[in-house]
């Protein structure tokens, strides 16, 4: 009573396709790779230290992400 061998790893695989399908599979392992690259960018920028960021350390610090601009409107009812 070990580990499973490959044939037991297999039929695993085989099984979990069968439930979940390839294309949730893929979906699944797109969106996990996403979240570890998010995790490991905000470790990278969480690292740095607030006066290491070189001789305009004075300046007002960089702003990064995007920004959507609009505008809300209220519904409005048309009594026929």
């Amino acid at each position: 009573m070990g580990s499973f061998s490959i044939w037991h790893w297999l039929i695993v695989l085989v099984i979990v396709m069968l439930i979940f399908g390839t294309k949730k599979l893929r979906n699944m392992g797109a969106d996990l790779g996403g979240a570890v690259r998010g995790f490991k960018d905000g470790m990278r920028e969480g690292g740095e230290k607030p006066g290491d960021s070189g001789p305009s350390s004075g300046a007002a610090p960089q702003v990064t992400g995007k920004t959507v601009e609009g505008e809300v409107k209220g519904k409005t009812e048309h009594k026929a």
